[in-house]
């Protein structure tokens, strides 16, 4: 007697063996939320450092670039240039610190203020919330350029001081920078500590 043997056939898509549960056990969720939250103390504090010393490197650029190009413009027009501090952009202020922005103009009539006929070479804005930017007396409410690139006061006398400028968070100090105005009139920038900042 012949022997039959019985196959059955696996309908398909129905596996032999159970699968595993391939999703995540609430315990491993929660170590890498917390590996995740550990990362984010690490990061957070260290980014709002890098921003705060991007914001201070690019302001002080941009004014470091005011004081060149109005030393550039009195050479080229052959008289005076002023660079001033101003809240409107439209007229010199003697009140507050530098952060509330400053103009650049050609000053026709030697008097450090930008009168009615006298050319706006540029204008900015204010600085970001809670930088400040002061200059010492020579420097507190402008800078002036003679024909021959020289820094001069009104009275004639060469023009040398030196412009703060502190973040929000001055802190350690790692972030404020200096900007000095030589004899001659050239600006460079150093770095300065906390206790620069007034």
């Amino acid at each position: 007697m012949a022997s039959t043997m019985c196959t059955h056939a696996v309908p398909s898509g129905h596996p032999t063996q159970p699968r595993a549960n391939s999703g995540f056990s609430l315990v491993e969720l929660m170590v890498v939320a917390a590996i995740a939250a550990v990362l984010l103390a690490i990061t957070v504090p260290s980014m709002g450092a890098m921003l705060s010393t991007q914001r201070t490197v690019s302001l002080t650029n941009i004014f470091l670039h005011s004081l060149h190009l109005a030393r550039s413009e009195a050479i080229k027009r052959n008289g005076r240039a002023v660079v001033c501090k101003s809240a409107n952009g439209q007229q010199c202020t003697t009140a507050g610190g530098w952060e509330q922005g400053w103009i650049v103009f050609h000053d026709v009539n030697n008097n450090a203020q930008l009168d009615g006929d006298e050319l706006v070479v540029q204008q900015h804005g204010p600085a970001p919330a809670g930088m400040r930017l002061r200059g010492n007396a020579p420097v507190v409410s402008y800078v002036s350029y003679s024909a021959g690139g020289t820094a001069k006061l009104m009275s004639g006398a060469f023009q040398a001081g030196t412009f703060t400028l502190c973040p929000a968070a001055a802190g350690n100090g790692a972030d404020v920078r200096l900007v000095v105005l030589g004899g001659p009139g050239r600006p460079r920038v150093q770095k300065g500590t906390a206790a620069n900042c007034p």
